[in-house]
């Protein structure tokens, strides 16, 4: 069942790029341009709609996220990838087609810009209040963001640069505090030795291809650079953001998270089962499970699976949101961190069975 329903998802790709490549053959090759008939307008109408209608609907159907607010993005996105495909000549009867695509694309642009503008004026308050906060701030941040501001995608991906260039250079002199409710998962790993190792190579490359491209191409050189030193400070902060921010154990939840790269909110009404069955957990685990074990040089296995009574949603980089209905968890303390989750769970859920 699962295979049969993946190979009728990559169908769903096949077909995609059988459109564009077709199209693209018809417009962008000698071969392609002879059989183009003497009056190609329903030709040129057939490709608009392949590339602005059936093109979308076929990446969203395939990515699974096909609704009405995606769809309208990716037809505008259609009708302005049109005018770059269909020589200028041919689509010229359907120019106005084209800019009806560049508005809609417009207009989002501008209303991403509205927020960001709101961003900045609110910053200070949320600033405030995420002093405040007795959450870690990777937590604290973004859920004050929603608080203030209307959640956007651009509002979560600036939100997620900002904890970046937060965590990579302004908590050099904050020390990690720790407190009997909190469980470190990096300090038995080798993620930090291999988060460093990553930086030594990034730094190499950025000296090496600057050597290789800089007489060659300068646009190219810079480019690499920006990319090599974004690396950097993501691997700088990532660091930090795991050092700072430990497994919180709260009345209400757990806040779990592995540097910047993702994060969860888990109630403890929303767990069903705790399992630690070594022969489960040695499994390979499917992708509705989120894992929060922190990289090391060897196999390792989480040291309980958290099982969920339905999907909770987690914040992955750049703030991507996702649903997961399972956790694997891997701790410094696993014994000591059991004995909480029994706890909470005979607490939250008496007439639950546990298998912790």
């Amino acid at each position: 069942m699962i295979l049969k329903k993946a190979l009728n998802r990559n169908v769903l790709l096949i077909l995609l790029l059988f459109v564009l490549t077709a199209n693209y053959s018809l417009y962008q090759t000698p071969l392609g341009i002879q059989l183009l008939p003497d009056k190609p307008n329903l030709l040129i109408i057939a490709s608009m709609l392949d590339i602005a209608l059936i093109s979308p609907i076929l990446f969203l159907s395939w990515k699974r996220k096909l609704n009405w607010k995606n769809l309208i993005l990716g037809i505008a996105g259609g009708l302005i990838f049109v005018r770059f495909l269909i020589p200028m000549e041919y689509l010229a009867p359907f120019k106005a087609l084209t800019w009806i695509g560049i508005a809609i694309e417009g207009g989002f642009f501008f209303l991403e810009i509205l927020v960001l503008v709101s961003l900045f004026k609110f910053l200070p308050s949320i600033v405030r209040s995420v002093k405040k906060s007795p959450l870690p701030i990777l937590f604290s941040f973004s859920k004050e963001g929603d608080t203030q501001i209307k959640s956007y995608p651009i509002f979560r991906i600036i939100c997620s640069e900002i904890l970046m260039f937060y965590y990579a250079f302004a908590t050099w002199r904050k020390k990690p505090q720790l407190a009997p409710n909190m469980f470190t998962l990096h300090l038995n790993s080798s993620l930090i030795a291999f988060h460093v190792m990553l930086i030594h190579a990034t730094i190499l490359e950025m000296a090496g291809l600057h050597w290789l491209f800089h007489e060659k191409s300068v646009i190219l050189s810079i480019t690499l650079i920006v990319i090599n030193i974004y690396s950097v400070i993501f691997f700088v902060g990532n660091i930090q953001a795991v050092r700072n921010n430990p497994l919180v154990v709260t009345e209400e939840k757990l806040y779990i998270s592995l540097g910047l790269l993702k994060r969860m909110e888990i109630k403890w009404s929303d767990i069903e089962d705790v399992i630690d069955a070594p022969e489960y957990l040695q499994q390979k685990r499917s992708k509705q499970t989120i894992e929060f074990i922190a990289r090391d040089f060897e196999e390792v296995h989480p040291d309980v699976i958290l099982k969920l009574k339905q999907p909770v949603e987690a914040t992955l980089i750049m703030g991507i949101k996702k649903e997961y209905s399972q956790v694997a968890i891997r701790v410094d303390e696993p014994n000591r961190f059991k004995e909480v989750l029994k706890e909470k769970m005979v607490k939250e859920m008496p007439e639950n069975e546990c298998n912790c």
